[in-house]
């Protein structure tokens, strides 16, 4: 072997080293996946993927500000019997769902503080409602449908208890919708105790009319109540009743029978005025009467903001009259 070749070999050789080493250093490693949040239109507004799901969150709220005055008249007049008080109420609100070959399984968790809560650092906290829907299968904590009886005023009152441990069965057409359920009754009894909730309602034409019933099988007594609205003019009135058999402990009466009836004035897109009377047979189930009106005003400030104003006059037999409302500020998102 001469020199020429030599160092020709020598040179391939470190070509082909240095060629393998260039190469290894311009290899780069791959970028690590990325999901971001996905907007979920399948439940309706407000909804997004849960990352690496298939899961749709929702997550919303409300703070609201309250100043009220009170006269501090009996049985109408405020616990205190301050002339005037304050509260602050937030709210805060999670609702996940998802499709399977159940139906649409869902999950509705709430939480509320207010600050005029029953502890001794006058702040209450509570899981107000927390449950589980399958379909039209529901079961947890939550509102019964009697909570939605009643006008668009502050001054009507008849079920004093609607949140419970509970499971129903909703069924909804478009025009129609029924629904079926049992409450634990057992935090208002010694032992354990349920109640029997049903609801009906339907839409005709501009009409809507919702009957709501309870049966209490601790006290073996029952209510039936009823609301009636339509479109009159520019604005809704509605007509609300309510019967019951006798007091009950798991649902509280607030009376044997009451009647009202309310109009919602919307005077612009933004504002609307809402008078409003009831009447209340046997109060407290005695032998006393009593009947109320009120004038709530309510303005639409933003988006998510809302203005609104009460004022309050009730007057129970053989008791004196009280006045009361209030100005608040609620913020909604």
């Amino acid at each position: 072997m001469n020199i020429k070749s030599l160092l020709l070999g020598s040179a391939a050789a470190l070509a082909v080293v240095s060629g393998a080493q260039a190469a290894d250093a311009i290899v780069a490693a791959e970028p690590e996946p990325m999901e971001y949040v996905r907007v979920c239109d399948a439940f309706g507004t407000g909804y997004f993927y849960i990352p690496g799901t298939e899961t749709c969150l929702k997550i919303g709220g409300e703070v609201r500000v309250t100043v009220s005055a009170n006269e501090g008249n009996a049985p109408f007049g405020s616990a205190t019997a301050d002339d005037w008080d304050s509260a602050v109420r937030a709210r805060l609100a999670f609702e996940a769902k998802n499709d399977s070959e159940l139906g649409t399984i869902g999950s509705y968790v709430r939480i509320q503080a207010d600050s005029q809560g029953a502890s001794t650092s006058n702040l209450d906290i509570s899981l107000e409602q927390a449950y589980i829907t399958v379909g039209g299968f529901k079961v947890g904590r939550a509102l019964t449908w009697a909570d939605d009886w009643g006008l668009a005023g502050e001054t009507d009152d008849f079920f004093g208890n609607t949140r419970f441990n509970t499971a129903s069965y909703t069924y909804t057409a478009d025009a129609f919708t029924v629904g079926l359920g049992i409450d634990d009754l057992s935090d208002s009894f010694a032992g354990n105790e349920v109640g029997l909730e049903a609801v009906a309602s339907a839409s005709l034409g501009m009409a809507t009319v919702v009957i709501n019933g309870v049966y209490d099988f601790g006290s073996e007594e029952g209510a039936i109540a009823g609301v009636l609205s339509a479109d009159v003019g520019p604005g809704t009135f509605a007509l609300a009743g309510a019967w019951a058999s006798g007091q009950s402990v798991g649902y509280n009466f607030t009376s044997e029978w009451t009647v009202g009836a309310a109009y919602t004035f919307k005077a612009t897109e933004k504002l609307s005025i809402t008078p409003q009377a009831v009447y209340w047979g046997n109060y407290g189930f005695s032998d006393n009467d009593a009947w109320g009106a009120d004038l709530l005003v309510e303005y639409a400030l933003a988006e998510g903001l809302k203005a609104s104003a009460d004022v309050r006059y009730r007057d129970l037999d053989n008791v004196d009259s009280n006045w009361d409302g209030f100005v608040r500020l609620t913020r909604s998102f």
